[in-house]
C-alpha cells in the first residue's frame, strides 16, 4: 500500500468556505522512477521552479569540478548519485515547494493507489463535516474550521496485541 500526504490549498481571495476538493494535491512517499530516470523534466512538469533553478546551479559547480578534477568514471558514478538522491527525495522536494506556496500538510492517507487514497480521505473529510455541523447547531450555517485530519485505521487493520485502536492493555 502506498502512503500520501495530502495538502490543502490556500484560501483564494479571501473566501471563508473550505477550498474546492479538486485543488487538494496528494503527494505519494517513497521512490520516484521518473524523478531518477529524467530528474530535470520531472522538476518541470511539477512547476518546481527554485528546485530546477537549485538543480541547475548544482549541475553547472559540479560539472565545472568534475571536469577540472576528476576522470570520466568518476563524474558518472557521482551524476548517477545525484540522480538517486533526486529519485529517492522526490516527494520531499515537492513537498517543499507545496509548502513554498501556501499549501499546508493536513494529514496520511494510506491507500493501494492515488483514487482509493483520495476516496479514503474525502469519505473522512465529509464525516468530519458532518460531525462538526452536528455537534455545532448555532453555527450550522457558517462554514467549519479546517483542522488537521488524521486518518482513522479500521479497526481490521490494527497491529499489534490490542483487538482495537485506543484499547486498553
Amino acid at each position: 500500500m502506498a502512503v500520501y500526504t495530502v495538502h490543502e490549498p490556500p484560501v483564494r481571495g479571501g473566501a471563508t468556505a473550505a477550498p474546492e476538493p479538486e485543488r487538494f494535491v496528494f503527494v505519494r512517499d517513497g521512490f520516484s522512477f521518473w524523478a531518477l530516470l529524467l530528474g530535470p523534466l520531472w522538476m518541470l512538469r511539477h512547476r518546481m521552479w527554485l528546485v530546477l533553478l537549485l538543480y541547475a546551479g548544482l549541475a553547472v559547480g559540479l560539472s565545472l569540478v568534475l571536469q577540472l578534477q576528476a576522470s570520466a568514471k568518476i563524474g558518472l558514478i557521482v551524476w548517477g548519485l545525484i540522480a538517486l538522491l533526486i529519485g529517492f527525495e522526490a516527494a520531499t522536494l515537492r513537498r517543499f515547494t507545496l509548502g513554498r506556496r501556501g499549501y499546508r500538510n493536513i494529514g496520511i492517507v494510506v491507500g493501494d493507489d492515488l483514487e482509493l487514497a483520495e476516496r479514503r480521505f474525502f469519505d473522512a473529510w465529509v464525516r468530519r463535516d458532518r460531525k462538526d455541523r452536528a455537534d455545532d447547531p448555532a453555527g450550522a450555517g457558517s462554514a467549519p474550521a479546517l483542522t488537521p485530519l488524521r486518518m482513522p485505521h479500521p479497526a481490521s487493520d490494527v497491529l499489534g496485541l490490542f483487538p482495537e485502536p485506543g484499547g486498553a492493555p
